[in-house]
């Protein structure tokens, strides 16, 4: 193995906290998360990996890799000098992601696919962004109690006909996760890597650390594992949490 094959150290605590910080240089667009359901699973380090582009190496906590599945609501999208626009501006989202992190030790999360039912966020994510979007047909509702009932069916080349169902609702609240906790290494990420034709990108994300709390969850599936290659596990979700939701602050993609 030679030294550029080898892979280099994981993140250390201080290089997590970092990409927290508000990045340099002008941001390009704002976006509000909602009512994200995480759910993760333990995976096979090495099947990971090897879906990975060169340069990007899976992130590991206490020698464990995980895939999350995180369904949400976009809202208020709009790019910097523009107004959001009803009927664009707020649409669901559902995504399959891992963690990883690049040779200097920047930690950020690899998307394996991101659903969404508003075709113009797809196109101009896939185009400006390089990220793998779907386009799917999604519906919610929500109870009085605000439980959400949320559905997603991907269309196109790389539907397989499988719906993901989550019914879910917000419980008690978490106080904010020690920086060494798995609960700060699954959610507190504000790097996002994405491969372009001439090569991989970064991409910086602010907002405040996540308000978190318990989730009682009463549907979840892992129907989108095998529709982005992966075998589902066969077993409930290993880690559950929610967050009511952060306001964010996109920038550019750099080159790594």
């Amino acid at each position: 193995m030679t030294a550029a094959d080898a892979t280099p150290p994981a993140p250390d605590v201080s290089q997590r906290l970092a990409a927290r910080m508000r990045p340099a240089g002008s941001e390009v667009m704002y976006q509000q998360w909602r009512d994200l359901l995480f759910l993760h699973w333990e995976y096979s380090v090495a099947a990971i990996q090897a879906t990975l582009p060169e340069g990007l190496f899976v992130d590991t906590f206490g020698g464990k890799a995980y895939l999350g599945v995180v369904p949400f609501f976009m809202q208020n999208i709009r790019p910097r000098f523009l107004p959001a626009v009803p009927g664009i501006s707020d649409f669901m989202e559902m995504n399959l992601r891992t963690y990883v992190h690049d040779r200097a030790g920047v930690p950020g999360v690899w998307f394996f696919s991101l659903d969404a039912n508003q075709w113009l966020a797809v196109k101009i994510a896939r185009r400006f962004f390089h990220l793998p979007y779907e386009h799917a047909e999604m519906k919610s509702s929500r109870t009085a109690q605000g439980r959400i009932c949320y559905e997603s069916l991907r269309t196109g080349a790389r539907a397989n006909g499988a719906r993901c169902v989550f019914d879910y609702a917000p419980g008690a609240e978490l106080p904010q996760p020690a920086p060494a906790s798995l609960e700060f290494f699954l959610v507190e990420r504000y790097r996002l890597y994405s491969s372009a034709p001439d090569g991989l990108r970064r991409g910086a994300v602010f907002h405040e650390p996540y308000p978190l709390c318990h989730a009682e969850v009463a549907a979840w599936d892992e129907n989108l594992l095998p529709l982005d290659g992966f075998t589902p596990t066969g077993r409930p979700p290993d880690h559950v949490i929610m967050s009511r939701g952060v306001d964010v602050t996109i920038f550019p993609l750099e080159r790594v």
